[in-house]
């Protein structure tokens, strides 16, 4: 969509605040140093044996591959009693492959380097009164640049959006309801109407923290989460506790914190929740954690944890909702 078109509609770009950037910018400092590692072992290699230098190479920059194997292959000793259906060994062979395709796109390009290419999308003026919006919501250790999928297709339809970050990195999730009232502010001032709220993983729960701090039900009109942690995960539980890792710690599997948030939401609350949750989602588990009760939980088939945010389906859906008045 061109500028000029954007200028006719009322539309401007508000950039990304400059003290969002500290996970950015720790992303960039890590792919640049594994890069340069790999860079300077081949070069050392290549005299003695190329495909040495080939295979060492890869093996720093794609190392975390190894801890996707390993999560893929507990997920299915981990679901094994939940009622979701259990993955096949080469769904989860094919999980793997693609969180590892996935994972390099999004930790070592678009959230180091592209979170602040696509800025949020506001109406300014009344130009845009009753053209409902959409406020995106990133999960742990990530930023607005996992949404660079989404931003395209929200450009392209002319639909308004912001897309928060969350930072201190591991601070309370509660902590984070500020920031994300504040884009819902933006939003319903810019709009006249209750936003609709997209989330990935913990994004889901800051969302729940939200609408129990703030009582601010009517303040959104549907809400979809993607591989939510609703009922916690299992995976990493078995790491030592560790205090200052608070978002971490609340996200364990029926944490206090998940409990406590759990018994004080009401069934209407829930009930506008869309949540989407995959049988191969490797970091989310038991699979039917990622649900919440009365809510329109939708079973996603062989999917991973990342992967699911750039999940054809779930965006096409998402803005389904968008125009739906149900």
């Amino acid at each position: 969509m061109s500028s000029s078109r954007h200028r006719s509609i009322g539309i401007h770009r508000q950039p990304v605040p400059e003290r969002y950037f500290v996970l950015a910018r720790l992303l960039q400092v890590v792919a640049l140093l594994l890069i340069a590692c790999a860079a300077f072992l081949s070069i050392r290699l290549w005299s003695w044996s190329p495909f040495w230098a080939v295979a060492v190479s890869l093996a720093i920059v794609f190392g975390y591959s190894a801890t996707l194997a390993v999560q893929c292959t507990a997920i299915r000793y981990i679901n094994r009693a939940d009622p979701a259906p259990l993955a096949t060994r080469l769904q989860l062979l094919r999980a793997w492959w693609q969180e590892t395709a996935v994972a390099a796109r999004v930790f070592f390009w678009w959230q180091p380097f592209w979170s602040s290419r696509f800025p949020d999308r506001i109406a300014s003026g009344h130009s845009r009164q009753g053209v409902r919006g959409v406020v995106l919501v990133h999960g742990f250790l990530c930023n607005r640049g996992v949404w660079t999928h989404w931003l395209p297709a929200l450009d392209a339809r002319d639909v308004p959006y912001c897309a928060v970050n969350l930072e201190p990195l591991f601070g309370s999730i509660e902590d984070y309801a500020a920031i994300l009232d504040a884009a819902v502010h933006r939003m319903e001032a810019a709009t006249g109407l209750a936003p609709l709220i997209v989330c990935h993983s913990m994004g889901g729960l800051v969302v729940r923290a939200w609408l129990q701090a703030r009582d601010a039900d009517r303040r959104v009109r549907r809400i979809v989460t993607i591989g939510t942690p609703h009922r916690g995960t299992v995976i990493g539980s078995q790491l030592p506790r560790r205090a200052w890792l608070t978002n971490a710690e609340q996200m364990r599997y029926s944490s206090p914190w998940l409990v406590a948030l759990a018994q004080q939401e009401q069934i209407d609350r829930r009930r506008k929740f869309v949540c989407y949750y995959s049988n191969c989602d490797n970091i989310v588990a038991p699979t039917s954690s990622a649900t919440l009760p009365d809510a329109d939980n939708r079973f996603v088939d062989g999917v991973p944890h990342l992967a699911l945010v750039l999940e054809p389906r779930i965006l096409m859906e998402t803005l389904t909702l968008l125009g739906s008045e149900e």
